[in-house]
């Protein structure tokens, strides 16, 4: 566990080797958490070979929805669509496709909101999306595009009701100029209509819960679900914080320290964080989690078994 968040419950520790008791680690949740997980299209056929086990690993945890990333300027567009449509047919899970408003004008950004509903696709993550040019770079519409992602779901809705989910940055956007600014926008997309706010990863629990207490005295009441990205590359989301304004704890950094050579040992430590984190988000009254798996079964499957959330056990 972090030492920045201490023991999960303060009722006496189990007798059970290491800790991980039915106190603290329950067969089945006692209430059903509801998890989600995103993945990205595939790029090559061993890429789509990993993803498509992955989803055969995480299917019989029965998840909410499947959501599908969008690359940068509408790069993995099509992709995307066949990974969304696919998803929806072989798995019975609903699945929600991402859709940015970079690099393209609002009517074709409409064509592949329309394709999607046509394909029976009734959810969407609607993202600003990121500069052309890269995370941190400087964002300008396109000309004749969508503005932001307000803009987007308004435009969204008038094609149809579609359920849609948004950003929230529980430490700002980096193009936010405060935490105020910040908040102001997240309250316009949920005026424009949207229905769920799943939060960029973090690291310690309480930037989420003082983030959730600032939605809930703003008036939003929509759902703020918080996304959890298992760490097992330490390197690489050092690089992925830098550009979406998370930050990574000097604790989370120690505990890495020296495994660049041992992947198992990663893993192990990856899981046990963000288990960690989740089952202290789940005593604060948290029942949603949005998993980042990056096309990968085993840490995001371990997590969900220490949350309780289990394939349905056969009843022969």
């Amino acid at each position: 566990m972090s030492p920045d968040t201490g023991p999960l419950y303060a009722e006496p520790m189990s007798t059970a080797p290491l800790g991980l008791g039915e106190a603290h680690f329950p067969a089945r949740a006692p209430q059903r958490l509801e998890v989600s997980f995103e993945f990205s299209p595939p790029k090559t056929e061993a890429a789509e070979r990993t993803l498509w086990e992955t989803v055969t690993r995480l299917t019989p945890l029965r998840p909410t929805f499947f959501s599908v990333t969008y690359g940068a300027g509408g790069s993995t567009r099509q992709r995307t669509h066949e990974t969304v449509v696919r998803l929806k047919k072989e798995t019975g899970i609903e699945p929600a496709a991402h859709l940015t408003c970079v690099g393209a004008t609002q009517g074709e950004i409409d064509d592949v909101a329309r394709a999607y509903w046509d394909a029976g696709i009734r959810h969407i993550v609607a993202l600003r999306g990121d500069p052309p040019g890269g995370i941190g770079g400087k964002y300008t519409p396109h000309p004749g595009g969508y503005a932001n992602a307000a803009d987007l779901i308004a435009g969204l809705k008038r094609i149809g009701p579609f359920q849609i989910s948004v950003a929230a940055y529980p430490e700002k956007h980096p193009d936010s100029t405060d935490e105020a600014a910040d908040l102001e926008n997240l309250m316009r997309k949920v005026d424009a209509g949207a229905d769920r706010c799943i939060t960029q990863f973090f690291f310690e629990a309480e930037d989420f819960l003082r983030f959730r207490d600032r939605t809930a005295a703003a008036g939003i009441n929509v759902p703020v679900v918080p996304g959890v990205m298992p760490v097992s590359n330490f390197q690489g989301i050092l690089k992925m914080a830098g550009g979406c304004g998370s930050k990574v704890p000097a604790w989370l950094a120690s505990l890495f320290d020296g495994l660049d050579d041992d992947a198992e040992t990663r893993r192990m430590i990856a899981a046990t964080v963000a288990g960690d984190l989740c089952r202290r988000l789940q005593s604060e009254g948290v029942e949603q989690f949005h998993f980042y798996t990056l096309n990968r079964a085993d840490l995001t499957f371990a997590i969900c078994h220490l949350l309780g959330v289990r394939p349905q056990r056969s009843s022969s």
